[in-house]
């Protein structure tokens, strides 16, 4: 099983748009696919077939890869409510409202849903196309990084 990561120079620069063309290119190509984003901010939420939550997004590469929409594809979901507080959705599912501050102190304990999902994508699929969030620039975010290039999650790839 091969797992690629796609990243950007931001947020809103075609990283969702770009996963989803590789996943119907690579399904069209004969190959079992799967989109995954380990961590997701957006209010715009599909509802998958077992009644959770993902990011639109992850909903659209899903079905690009002939797929149904399944809360793997998108362990971490971010609904933001103010300017300093959001839902978290992990593996479809509400678990909290929080500030920034407090989500910063949850990020930990999130890893461990994150490669269960990542996990169970990778036994299923011949490839997962991973897409990051924001920028792997931003070092500032690198510390408890749960969706680029510090996350322990490049570490369980070949």
């Amino acid at each position: 099983m091969t797992a690629l990561m796609f990243q950007g120079t931001g947020s809103n620069v075609g990283k969702s748009m770009l996963v989803a063309g590789l996943c119907r290119a690579l399904r069209r190509r004969g190959l079992s696919v799967a989109p995954f984003k380990p961590q997701n901010m957006s209010n715009n939420a599909a509802v998958t077939a077992d009644g959770g939550e993902i990011g639109r997004a992850q909903a659209l590469q899903a079905l690009a890869c002939g797929l149904v929409p399944h809360t793997d594809m998108n362990p971490v979901l971010l609904k933001p409510e103010t300017d300093t507080g959001a839902q978290v959705v992990v593996q479809g599912r509400r678990v909290a409202t929080v500030r920034a501050g407090a989500y910063a102190r949850m990020k930990p304990d999130l890893m461990a849903p994150v490669l269960e999902s990542f996990g169970r994508l990778r036994a299923a699929h011949d490839v997962v196309l991973v897409e990051g969030a924001g920028s792997p620039a931003e070092i500032n975010l690198r510390p408890g990084d749960i969706a680029n290039m510090a996350s322990r999650l490049l570490r369980t790839c070949p």
